[in-house]
């Protein structure tokens, strides 16, 4: 996994992003973005100046809460950008993505701008679904296009594990909930929450 990691990390345009929640005070979970950021660096074989890094965010925050997305990239280069913070969404309407993922695939487990299936999945939202759900070669529940999965199958919250092909997801990594295997065709049997560490967690509501 890693080897195929450091195949790809000089490609082009490469970057690796972290999207947080500035408060107009401080940033959501930063301890928990910084270190999954500089995770993903190393097994990259980039850069990352974590000081570095911190100063750069605090220095382009504005006064108001605001989305804050941050890029590294293989030279250590550091890029912040801020935009609205999305409008809240009490209850995720949800459904199933066309493609599947491949749980070995070890792009899934960084946050990167190589999100292919991501982003093809995101622009084909239809207007009924604000979400939809990724399951990989074997029929599992993996992550949604811009949230985690955590669902409630009668012994509490849990989250899908990281080996179906997930994203190691800051809201999970705070949460810490223990993790449990879910079937796509187990979907409309349980309670469901997707959330992010922009939005925070909220119910959702399978669609299919």
């Amino acid at each position: 996994m890693e080897s195929a990691l450091r195949a790809g990390a000089g490609a082009a345009g490469l970057t690796l992003i972290e999207t947080l929640a500035w408060t107009g005070t401080g940033f959501a979970r930063l301890p928990l973005h910084l270190a999954r950021l500089a995770q993903a660096a190393h097994r990259l074989g980039w850069p990352c100046n974590l000081a570095t890094v911190e100063a750069a965010l605090y220095s382009e925050a504005p006064a108001n809460p605001a989305r804050i997305r941050l890029t590294l990239d293989r030279k250590g280069a550091i890029a912040v950008g801020s935009a609205p913070m999305p409008a809240a969404i009490a209850q995720w309407r949800v459904g199933l993505a066309a493609a599947a993922l491949t749980s070995d695939d070890p792009w899934l487990t960084i946050k990167s701008s190589h999100r292919p299936a991501y982003d093809a999945a995101r622009a084909a939202l239809p207007a009924t679904l604000d979400e939809v759900i990724f399951q990989n070669q074997r029929g599992e529940v993996c992550d949604g296009t811009i949230t985690t999965v955590f669902f409630d199958a009668g012994q509490g919250l849990r989250t899908p594990p990281l080996s179906c092909g997930l994203l190691p997801g800051v809201l999970r990594a705070e949460r810490a909930v223990p993790e449990q295997l879910l079937q796509v065709r187990d979907l409309p049997k349980v309670q469901l929450w997707l959330g992010n560490s922009l939005r925070g967690l909220s119910r959702a509501r399978w669609v299919g």
